[in-house]
Formats: structure tokens, C-alpha cells, sequence
């Protein structure tokens, strides 16, 4: 073999291994997607339960008017978004879809906001757009790690709350669509206004008997308030992940299909590259036997073949 074919031998073989791991990939995308999806339809009964009880204690006061949570009263100098992305790589267009989605909402934007991005690389895609982001927040890797992340987004909610820098608190994030990967969406989760409280007024309850709030409806409200807030984040954080790993998985196909179509070319060309040095090899082979042949086969002289004695014999 020549160095020619060794070469392309090794390249088949690197070219199979980043198959096998691209393969690999695939399998863990698609078993992650499964479980955030589970996770997505779980939550939609438990925030039908929240949303029932907020529609029970709304009904309950006199009046609608705005929660603690979005007192009209104090000021709004700005405006929060929480932008979910993230940190590893392998994921195509993921990054930039939602970059370039919260760009197109927020620019233009009458008040400051403050931009908090959940993963890596989508803080450095909001970067690079010229936003100013804080964090990154680290992207959880199972549905368990959802949790201690909205912890941390809820505790700069508060924060802000607390020193009157937020008013409104928008959620951005990839969502799983049908016909599609996913689209970006964005979510106003804040402040809980007026319309908010009337769209849960007209829930209807399930049954007949109607519900009772004891122990104080303030102290019930805003215990299913914080549970709706947590609920949302949990939500979206979930879809983006399923999002996410959805966009893997799509990328490992396409990386999968074009490693195959690479490795037929490459086995193609060692195939004929193996079989012109075997047709070289034969040819050579034929051309020293064609060159040998006509010795081979020529009758020597009489006289060169006949031994001495034959010799003084045949000159009796």
C-alpha cells in the first residue's frame, strides 16, 4: 500500500470513531428530551391546581386590585429579563435564535433592563449583540438541577423587588413547536396586574361546590403567587432544555448524515486506489514474465546443448 492509502485509511478510521461519538450524542439527546417533556406535562396539572386556588382567593376579596408582587404604587425604573440558553455547544442555531429574538423585543425599549442569561454561550451571543447581560447563570443538566436554579432566579427577583429596580420581568426561552424544532417565545410574568387577576376570576371551578379559604386569603394568596412564579420558571427552564437537546439532536443527525456521505466518498476512493496499486502490481508482474517469456521458450545451438563425447560421436 502507499502512503496515499495509509493515509486514507486513517482518515476512515478518525472519520468512524467521530461517527461512533456523534451516534453517541444522538442517543443521550433524544432519552434528555423525553424527560423534560415529562416534566412539562407534569407541571401543567400542578399550575392548573395553582391557577384554581389563585382564582378561589381572587374571588374571595371584594375587589380586584394589584398584588404586593406589582404595586402600581411604586416606581418602575426598569425592566428584568431572564434570557435561557446554553453552555455547551453541539446545538446549531439555538444560541442565536433567542439572541437575536431578544434583541428584536428589546430594542427600543423606553426603560433600562437588566438582562440575566442562564448558560455560557447565550451570555456571549447577548454580548456580542451589544447587551448588557449579567451572570451566566449555570444551565442545569437534569430535571433535578431546575430546581436550584429557579431558586437562584427567584432570589434575584426578590432583590430587585426589594430595591425597586424592576417592574415588569420578562422570560425568554426556546420552546418545543410542532413542525418544527422550536421557536422563541417571550412570557411578561410580572407584574401581576389587573387583567392577570381577571383572566383567573373567570376560571371556572370543577365542580359544584365551591371552594373555602381559611387561616386568612392574604397569607393563601401569596403562597400560590410565589408556587405561580416558581411553576413559570420551572416551565420555562424545562422547554428550554427540551429545546435545547431537541436542537442537538437535529444538528447530530444532520453531523451523522454528512460523516456517512463523507466515509462512502472516502471508502470509495481507498477501494479504487487499493485496486489501481493491485492492477500496478499486475501489471508489472505480467510485463516481467512478458519480458521473460521469449528467452525462456528460444532452443539453444545444437552445439551449445550436446556434451563432449556427443560431440566426437556425431563426427564419426
Amino acid at each position: 500500500m502507499s502512503d496515499s492509502a495509509a493515509s486514507l485509511r486513517r482518515t476512515i478510521s478518525s472519520a468512524s470513531d467521530l461517527q461512533a461519538v456523534v451516534r453517541t450524542m444522538k442517543a443521550l439527546a433524544a432519552s434528555s428530551i423525553g424527560q423534560y417533556e415529562q416534566s412539562v406535562r407534569a407541571l401543567a396539572d400542578y399550575d392548573r391546581t395553582v391557577e384554581q386556588g389563585l382564582s378561589a382567593c381572587l374571588r374571595a376579596q371584594a375587589a380586584v386590585t394589584d398584588l404586593p408582587a406589582a404595586d402600581v404604587r411604586r416606581p418602575r425604573p426598569g425592566t428584568m429579563a431572564v434570557v435561557f440558553g446554553s453552555d455547551q455547544g453541539l446545538v446549531g442555531q439555538f444560541n442565536e435564535t433567542i439572541t437575536d429574538f431578544v434583541q428584536a423585543r428589546l430594542s427600543g425599549a423606553a426603560q433600562p433592563v437588566t438582562v440575566w442569561a442562564v448558560g455560557e454561550r447565550v451570555f456571549v451571543r447577548l454580548v456580542d449583540a451589544g447587551i448588557n447581560s449579567r451572570g451566566p447563570l449555570v444551565v442545569p443538566q437534569s430535571v433535578k438541577g431546575i430546581t436550584a436554579l429557579v431558586g437562584q432566579v427567584l432570589l434575584k427577583i426578590e432583590a430587585a423587588q426589594t430595591e425597586h429596580t424592576m417592574g415588569d420581568l420578562l422570560l425568554f426561552h426556546n420552546r418545543p413547536a410542532t413542525g418544527s424544532v422550536y421557536a422563541p417565545v417571550v412570557q411578561r410574568l410580572l407584574p401581576l396586574d389587573a387583567a392577570w387577576q381577571r383572566r383567573l376570576v373567570g376560571i371556572e371551578w370543577p365542580t359544584k361546590n365551591l371552594p373555602e379559604v381559611i387561616r386568612g386569603g392574604a397569607a393563601t394568596l401569596r403562597v400560590l403567587v410565589a408556587e405561580h412564579l416558581f411553576v413559570s420558571l420551572f416551565r420555562a427552564c424545562a422547554e428550554s432544555l427540551a429545546s435545547e437537546n431537541a436542537s442537538r439532536l437535529a444538528a447530530m443527525e444532520r453531523a451523522d448524515q454528512n460523516i456517512s456521505e463523507l466515509l462512502e466518498g472516502l471508502r470509495a476512493r481507498f477501494n479504487r486506489l487499493r485496486q489501481s496499486s493491485i492492477d500496478a502490481e499486475l501489471f508489472d508482474v505480467i510485463s516481467g514474465f512478458e519480458a521473460l517469456a521469449p528467452a525462456a521458450t528460444r532452443r539453444p545451438p545444437s552445439d551449445e546443448v550436446l556434451v563432449p563425447e556427443q560431440k566426437s560421436l556425431r563426427n564419426l
